[in-house]
Order: structure tokens, then C-alpha cells, then sequence
């Protein structure tokens, strides 16, 4: 009887130790595929509102941090959010910044990303802009106008916003698709009468003496401006996801810290002179964390594009936002 029981005991303790073993080997999987990249590309825009990332580029802070991880980082530059938007959707990339209203279109398209932070906002840092003579100097007056405007940024709420508060809709104006770099010389030659843009280009174009502020944000619309991930890339790398949080956070601070070291470091990257960057970086926040205000201004947006059916399907901007890797990163 005593070498049977002898032999149980040896039977649950081989049994328990086989557990452990698949145990150990199951948990090392699990964080094996949390750290299954060997690569982030990284989308960027030559916007102001994304400085922090480019302060981060500028000192080499990602690639430093991920290459303790054996990770290299891409970096690919995009004009505006419909082109970063196409690149998304072919898995190109995997973590970027954008509007909130191209953030909002992809989704609404079937893209699998999330918003992972907010970039910034800044309700002076878009406006609609017209030519210095221009005879217009109420937003009542573009009605019968030629807009320019970035089809699908985040700049083109603004426009319904400001008509809105003029008792103008968009049939009221002529709305022309134009890339952002070429708006000031549409309207230098008068092409247009007005075009809806963003920082820098509208610093740039105050002090070439071409336009001047019609409307901006103020008292209509946050700006806010997202950090998005592609699902299946953030939730495989979580650990990489929050290193390029706390990195963009790290450069928001650096900003707040050091604005004339900043604007010295990163004024050429915008094809501003550091003076100019420096009157442009304070009509943002650099917040990096999504609070409820960010939330009440998503779903404005989102509610703006589907009532005008500039997006088919509904997007659940709860669902839409994860907040667990803020969480993860301790950022608050």
C-alpha cells in the first residue's frame, strides 16, 4: 500500500511538473507574439501639430529605445491624411499621426486601426485662409466662392462649422480638391478665394505677404488631432506601442520645456525659419492622452461625416479608442 501511495505522489508530481513546463512554454509564447515585430514604420506629416514626433525623430530617441528591443524604426512622410490613409490600408504602416476625420473615414472603410493618443490640438492652428486684397471679410461672404480645401482632412469639419455659423451650407460655395502645397499659389494668382489649411502653411503664408485669416477654430472646433495604430501591429507589440508613446510624450515636454531649443531643432523640417516655428508651436497642446473632451469632439466628427454621407458605415469612437496603452505607458 505504501509503494502504491509511493507511486501516486511520483504520478502528480511528474503530472504537475509537465504543467509547468507547458505552462512556462505558453506564457514565453504569449510574450513571444507580444513582441513579434522587427520593424515599426512610422507615418509622419510635415504639420506643426505633430512637432513632438519630430523633436523624437530629431534626437533619434525611437530608434534608440527600440533598438534595445531589436527594432528598427521606418520612417515614411505623407503630404496629408488620405494618402497615410491608403497606406494604412495596404498594411504599410503601423503607427501614425493624423486628423481626426481621416482617422474617422479609414475606420468607417473597414481599416482595422485604433486611436492609440492624441497628437495635439488647437482650434487657432486651422483656419480658413483668403488673399491679402481679398475683398472678403466676413464668412458670410464665400458664399458663391471658390474653397480649396484637402478633401477629407481634418480641416474640411472646420469649413461645415464655420458655414454653419454663417447660415451657409456647402452648396453655397465651390469646393475645389487641392493638395495643401499648392494653396498658396492658387491663391497668390487668385485661383480660389479662400483655402482651409493648417500650421505651418498658414504662418507661411501671413509672412510672404499672400493671405491672411478669414476664420480659425476658436469657439467651434477643438482641432484635435489623433495617434493611430494599426490593430493587429499594436496589439501584437504593446511593448513597442508604448515606447513610441512614451517617446511622443517625451518630445511634447521637451517642447513645453525648451521651445526656442525645439524650434531651432525641428523649424527646417516645416521649411520655417526657427523665429516663425516659434509664433506657430504655442496654438497647440501637445497632449498625447485622451481625455473626455477628446472623446466628445470624435464623435462631433463622426457624426458630421455621416451626416453629410462623407462615410457609410458608423463608427463606434468608444470602440474606436484604446486607452490601454496610455495606460501601459503611464501616461495620464
Amino acid at each position: 500500500m505504501k509503494n502504491k501511495n509511493k507511486y501516486l505522489i511520483l504520478s502528480f508530481v511528474l503530472i504537475a511538473s509537465v504543467v509547468g513546463v507547458i505552462g512556462c512554454g505558453k506564457g514565453q509564447s504569449k510574450q513571444k507574439e507580444q513582441n513579434t515585430a522587427k520593424t515599426l514604420n512610422v507615418a509622419i506629416q510635415p504639420a506643426a501639430s505633430y512637432a513632438p514626433l519630430f523633436v523624437a525623430k530629431e534626437k533619434g530617441w525611437l530608434e534608440e529605445e527600440l533598438k534595445k528591443k531589436g527594432v528598427e524604426v521606418k520612417w515614411t512622410s505623407f503630404a496629408s491624411g488620405p494618402p497615410e490613409n491608403e497606406s494604412f490600408a495596404a498594411k504599410q504602416q503601423d503607427i501614425g499621426v493624423m486628423g481626426d476625420v481621416p482617422g474617422i473615414v479609414g475606420k468607417s472603410a473597414g481599416q482595422n486601426t485604433k486611436i492609440i493618443g492624441i497628437s495635439a490640438y488647437g482650434p487657432k492652428a486651422f483656419a480658413i485662409v483668403v488673399p491679402n486684397n481679398s475683398e472678403i471679410t466676413n464668412p458670410s461672404q464665400l458664399k458663391g466662392k471658390k474653397v480649396a480645401l484637402v478633401v477629407g482632412s481634418y480641416a474640411q469639419h472646420l469649413l461645415q462649422k464655420v458655414l454653419d455659423a454663417n447660415s451657409l451650407t456647402t452648396k453655397d460655395i465651390s469646393i475645389i480638391n487641392m493638395g495643401i502645397g499648392d494653396m498658396q499659389n492658387a491663391l497668390s494668382k487668385k485661383e480660389v478665394d479662400a483655402a482651409v489649411m493648417w500650421e505651418p502653411n498658414i504662418t507661411k503664408i501671413e509672412d510672404n505677404g499672400v493671405g491672411k485669416v478669414l476664420a480659425d477654430g476658436t469657439n467651434l472646433k477643438r482641432g484635435d488631432l489623433l495617434i493611430i495604430g494599426r490593430e493587429e501591429y499594436v496589439d501584437q507589440n504593446p511593448e513597442i506601442t508604448e515606447i513610441f508613446l512614451k517617446v511622443y510624450k517625451r518630445g511634447s515636454d521637451f517642447i513645453a520645456s525648451n521651445p526656442d531649443e525645439a524650434a531651432q531643432l525641428i523649424a527646417k523640417d516645416f521649411t520655417l525659419e526657427p523665429n516663425q516655428l516659434k509664433k506657430v508651436l504655442p496654438k497647440y497642446i501637445y497632449s498625447t492622452n485622451i481625455t473626455d473632451e477628446d472623446i466628445t469632439e470624435l464623435k462631433e466628427s463622426a457624426k458630421f461625416l455621416k451626416s453629410e454621407n462623407l462615410i457609410k458605415a458608423d463608427v463606434d469612437i468608444d470602440k474606436f479608442v484604446d486607452k490601454k496603452y496610455l495606460e501601459g505607458a503611464g501616461i495620464k
